[in-house]
C-alpha cells in the first residue's frame, strides 16, 4: 500500500494541503472543529508525518538534545529518571528526545542547529562549561539546569542546594546532634560545593567546631557511601550523625551501619539529599531533602518550546526551592 500524503487526507477533507498541515501541527489559525475532523481522517487512514521532509521545509531537524554532563559516574539511576520523565512529559510526541552524556563527545561539531532545534543541558560540573559555551556560540535555543552558569548569557535553572543542606544540618543540631558528618558528593560537581558549604554554614551559625575527620569523601554511588560510613565507624569517637550528601550514598551508609550490630536512628541518624523514589520506603524511611529535578525539567523544557517557537531567548537565572522531607531515619537526643 502506497504511503498516505497530505494531499490525500485533504481531498476526502474538502480543504487545502495548508489547512491539513496546520490542523496536525496544532496551528491557532485552524478552528477546533476542523482539527479535529482533519486529525481523525489522519488517524483512519494511518497516516504518518514525513519528518525529513517537514525538517527540509520548516528547518527543523524535531530533534531535542538533553545532555548530562557524564553518564558514567556520579549520575544516579533517580537523577536520570526524574529529568528526562520531567522533559518528555512536556515535550510530548512533538520532538525526539536523545539523551547523551558530554563527556562522550569528542569534539561537538556534530552538535550544530541542523542536529538539534533546542538543547537542555543537565550540567552537574564545570565541566561542561566549554560544551554551553559552544552551543551559546553556534546560537542552538539552550536551556541550562542545575548549575548555575556564570559568564555565558543562558536560561538558568537550578535548584537552591545550598540552603536544603544549611536547613538539613540546622535540623540536626535543633534534635541535639552536635558530633555531625558529613559523606560528601563527587569532586569537581558544583552540587558536591553547595551541600558542603551549607552543611558548613549552619555548624558556623549555631557555634559547632567542624572536624576534618567528621568529613568522608563519596561519589554519589552506594558503595561510596557504604565504604565511607565505614571509614566514619571506625573514628574513636563516631558521630552521632551523618549527612550524606544524596540518598543513594545514605543507602550505602544504612547497610555499613547494620552490618556492624547498630541501628538507625537508635545507635546513629542518617539523613540524605534529593528524596528518591526509594527513601520513603526505606527501614527507617530517610529524611533527606527534597530537589525538584522533575519540574526543573519540566519547566526548562517548557521554556525551551516557547524559544524554539518565539525563536526569541531569555537570559535569566530562576531558583527553584529545595524542602526538608522529615522521616524516621534521625533520633532527637539529650541536648537538643
Amino acid at each position: 500500500m502506497s504511503s498516505v500524503t497530505i494531499k490525500d487526507i485533504a481531498k476526502l477533507a474538502g480543504v487545502s494541503h495548508t489547512t491539513v498541515s496546520r490542523a496536525l501541527n496544532d496551528s491557532p489559525l485552524i478552528n477546533p472543529e476542523t482539527k479535529e475532523r482533519i486529525k481523525a481522517i489522519a488517524g483512519s487512514l494511518q497516516y504518518t508525518p514525513n519528518y525529513s521532509a517537514r525538517s527540509l521545509v520548516l528547518d527543523r531537524s524535531y530533534n531535542l538534545g538533553l545532555f548530562f554532563s557524564t553518564l558514567r559516574t556520579g549520575t544516579s539511576a533517580g537523577f536520570l529518571y526524574e529529568a528526562i520523565k520531567g522533559v518528555n512529559d512536556v515535550i510530548k510526541d512533538e520532538y525526539n528526545l536523545i539523551v547523551r552524556g558530554i563527556d562522550d563527545y569528542k569534539s561537538f561539531h556534530q552538535v550544530n542547529r541542523k542536529s538539534f532545534d533546542g538543547i537542555i543541558v543537565m550540567s552537574q560540573s564545570a565541566s561542561d562549561q566549554p560544551f554551553i559555551e559552544y552551543a551559546a556560540e553556534k546560537g542552538i535555543p539552550l536551556i541550562v539546569l542545575n548549575r548555575e552558569i556564570e559568564d555565558v548569557q543562558v536560561m538558568n535553572v537550578v535548584p537552591d542546594d545550598q540552603s536544603g543542606a544549611f536547613r538539613m544540618t540546622e535540623y540536626l543540631i535543633q534534635q541535639g546532634h552536635r558530633r555531625i558528618a558529613i559523606i560528601e558528593g563527587k569532586e569537581g560537581f558544583k552540587s558536591t560545593q553547595s551541600r558542603r558549604d551549607g552543611y558548613l554554614e549552619a555548624l558556623r551559625k549555631y557555634h559547632v567546631a567542624f572536624s576534618e575527620a567528621m568529613s568522608a569523601q563519596g561519589n554519589y554511588d552506594l558503595e561510596s557511601g557504604y565504604a565511607a560510613m565505614n571509614r566514619l565507624l571506625d573514628l574513636p569517637e563516631r558521630p552521632t550523625a551523618v549527612f550524606c550528601c544524596n540518598d543513594d550514598m545514605a543507602l550505602g551508609a544504612v547497610k555499613a551501619i547494620t552490618e556492624r550490630g547498630l541501628k538507625v536512628p537508635d545507635d546513629l541518624s542518617v539523613v540524605g539529599f534529593d528524596d528518591q523514589l526509594f527513601s520513603a520506603f526505606m527501614t527507617p524511611a530517610l529524611t533527606t531533602i527534597r530537589r525538584p529535578i522533575e519540574e526543573m525539567s519540566r519547566a526548562g523544557a517548557a521554556k525551551l518550546l516557547a524559544f524554539i517557537e518565539s525563536k526569541q531567548l531569555e537570559h535569566e537565572t530562576v531558583y527553584f526551592n529545595t524542602e526538608l522531607v522529615i522521616r524516621d531515619s534521625v533520633k532527637t537526643i539529650a541536648g537538643g
